[in-house]
């Protein structure tokens, strides 16, 4: 992240100010595989708390691998609190036998590919799994809204960047796009908390 952070610094004096703001954003790693997958599925549209609660459930239950939801009837998922269209997530998931080790090895583009073709995995879903599980220093999400705020704030934009041009605005940040993720990202913490302060 480090080595990311500086070359991005030197890159665009932009990034130079975030960082001297923030500091390095930290090496923010989770574990990869089918539960971690089913996880960010949970969390999508409900709050940190509810994702929380449900995951909880999800894992006290036992429904973390694919043979388990795919052994659970609709009441077993309904209990821990899946809607219907998350346990037809779940399922589909649970159903499309991802080699997960072999995901570690394939080419970025690859990876978000072979993760959206998944009901219920968007693009968005699969470039932060190959970000935080899979540690890629060169995969950008450009539809995450807080990195979009952050742009704007940063680079001074009239409007948030739109995801399509977003991902064109990153291309200029290769090979570290994952690393110009983070600084933003801390970016944007440190400016919300500042216009916070009265």
């Amino acid at each position: 992240m480090e080595e990311g952070a500086e070359w991005l610094a030197r890159s665009e004096p932009r990034f130079a100010h975030a960082l001297a703001l923030t500091g390095p954003p930290p090496l923010r790693r989770r574990p990869d595989g089918f539960a971690h997958l089913l996880a960010a599925i949970v969390s999508q549209q409900v709050s940190t708390h509810a994702a929380r609660a449900i995951w909880g459930r999800m894992e006290a239950a036992g429904l973390t691998t694919p043979e388990a939801v795919l052994a659970a009837d609709d009441a077993g998922l309904r209990a821990p609190g899946l809607s219907q269209q998350k346990m037809r997530y779940a399922r589909a998931l649970a159903a499309a036998g991802i080699d997960f080790e072999a995901l570690r090895d394939m080419p970025d583009a690859q990876v978000v590919d072979t993760l959206v073709a998944v009901p219920g995995i968007g693009r968005w879903t699969a470039e932060i799994y190959a970000m935080f599980s899979l540690g890629r220093a060169d995969v950008f999400a450009p539809a995450d809204l807080a990195l979009q705020e952050s742009a704007r704030r940063l680079f001074a934009l009239e409007d948030r960047p739109r995801e399509a041009a977003f991902r064109r605005m990153a291309e200029a940040w290769s090979p570290w796009r994952s690393v110009a993720a983070g600084l933003l990202w801390a970016y944007y913490r440190v400016e919300t908390d500042r216009e916070g302060i009265t």
